[in-house]
C-alpha cells in the first residue's frame, strides 16, 4: 500500500502518518519526491482498510500496491532512484562504466589497473577480495589484504571501489574499504546476506541469480529496501539456458521491462555472461541500446595471466575500443557522455 500525502504536507504530518501505521502493526517508509512525500507500507498479511488511513491530515490519497515487490517498484516510486559514489552518478543521464580484474592479484598491479583505467574513462574500479568460485580448489581471493589493496588504489586513482562480499561475516569488512557492495549471483536468493547489506550504508549492487526471474531478482532487492537500505542497483549477468556457445545466455530483454517496473539502475555484465572476451565489446553495445544505465566489465592488463576468469577479461586495448564505440552509441540512445579520451 502507498500514501500519497498532499503537496503542502509538513514533517509532522508525515511523522503521525508514520507512527498510526507503526501502531497498525505494519513498517511505514517515508518516499520523498519532487514534490511531495509518499509513505509506502510493507509487512501486511491481510488487506488493509485504507479509509482510517485517508482521512489522516496531509493524506491525499491510499494507493494499493498490486505486486509482490512492493519497494522496489515504481508504483511506489514513480521517480528514479540515482546513486552518487564519489564522481560516479548511477541512474542519471549519464551511463557509467565500471571495469577492473575478476579478482585482485598484487599491490603494484591493482594499483596500475586503477590508474590506467582511470586514465582511459571508467567510473569505477570492480575487484574482488572474496571470490566465490564453482571449486573449492581453485583461487578464492586474497580477503582482507585485497580489501585493503583496493582502498589504496582508490586513493591512487581517484575511482570508486566495488567488491563483494560472500557471507554474512565479511560485511563489516568490506563496507569499511568499499563504496559498493556487490552481492554476486550464487548470493542473490541469501537472505540472511541480503539483510545484512540492507542494514549497510553502502550502495549495494546486486546480480541477478543465475537462474532467476525477473520477479525474485526484484523480491531479492526487496530483502535489502525493506531494511532500509534504498541504494540498490541491479545487474544483469546472464541466465543459464541451452546455449552453447557461451558462458551464459545475457538476457537484454528484461533490461526495458525492469526499466517499466522499478525506479531502481540496471547495469549489464557482458563478461560473464559471455565468458569470452571477443563477444563484451558487442553485448556492451547492446546493453547501451536497450536502456541500461551503465555496463561492468572484467579488464586486465594480461589475461593469459589472470587468476580467476582470464578468458572472459578484455585487454586495455580492447577497453579502449569499448570506450570508443559506448561514445558514438550514447548519443544515438538519447543519454549523457561516456568521458572523453
Amino acid at each position: 500500500m502507498l500514501i500519497v500525502m498532499q503537496q503542502g504536507a509538513d514533517a509532522d504530518q508525515i511523522d503521525h502518518v508514520c507512527r498510526v501505521v507503526r501502531e497498525l502493526g505494519l513498517t511505514p517508509h517515508p518516499i520523498p519526491g519532487r514534490t511531495r512525500t509518499a509513505v509506502g507500507i510493507t509487512g501486511n498479511v491481510a488487506p488493509v482498510d485504507p479509509s482510517g488511513l485517508a482521512a489522516l491530515p496531509g493524506v491525499l490519497d491510499v494507493i494499493r500496491v498490486t505486486k509482490p515487490f512492493k519497494l522496489t517498484n515504481r508504483e511506489m516510486k514513480p521517480e528514479d532512484t540515482v546513486i552518487t559514489v564519489g564522481g560516479a552518478i548511477i541512474g542519471g543521464p549519464d551511463i557509467v562504466v565500471i571495469a577492473g580484474p575478476c579478482s585482485v592479484e598484487s599491490r603494484e598491479a591493482t594499483i596500475q589497473i586503477a590508474r590506467e583505467l582511470k586514465a582511459r574513462g571508467a567510473n569505477l574500479l570492480r575487484g574482488g577480495a572474496y571470490k566465490p568460485r564453482t571449486s573449492p580448489y581453485t583461487f578464492q581471493g586474497l580477503g582482507p589484504e585485497a580489501l585493503r589493496m583496493l582502498a589504496e588504489a582508490r586513493s591512487e586513482s581517484g575511482l570508486g571501489i566495488v567488491s563483494e562480499a560472500v557471507s554474512t561475516d565479511d560485511v563489516a569488512e568490506v563496507e569499511q574499504q568499499v563504496d559498493i557492495i556487490q552481492i554476486g549471483a550464487r548470493n542473490m536468493q541469501n537472505a540472511a546476506l541480503l539483510r545484512r547489506v540492507g542494514r549497510s550504508r553502502r550502495p549495494v549492487l546486486l546480480k541477478r541469480g543465475m537462474a532467476a526471474t525477473l520477479e525474485e531478482f526484484l523480491l531479492a532487492a526487496e530483502y535489502v529496501m525493506s531494511e532500509g537500505n534504498r541504494q540498490v542497483i541491479l545487474c544483469e549477468r546472464g541466465i543459464r539456458t541451452f546455449s552453447d556457445h557461451s558462458r551464459f545466455t545475457l538476457d537484454l530483454s528484461i533490461v526495458p521491462e525492469l526499466k517499466r517496473l522499478t525506479h531502481l539502475p540496471i547495469i549489464v555484465d557482458p563478461s560473464h555472461a559471455a565468458g569470452r572476451r571477443d563477444l563484451v565489446i558487442p553485448l556492451a553495445r547492446a546493453a547501451i541500446a536497450v536502456g541500461a544505465d551503465g555496463v561492468m566489465v572484467e579488464v586486465h592488463p594480461d589475461p593469459a595471466k589472470a587468476l580467476s576468469d582470464g578468458a572472459q577479461a578484455l585487454t586495455l586495448a580492447m577497453f579502449d575500443e569499448l570506450m570508443a564505440e559506448l561514445r558514438l552509441i550514447v548519443p544515438a540512445v538519447r543519454r549523457g557522455p561516456v568521458a572523453p579520451r
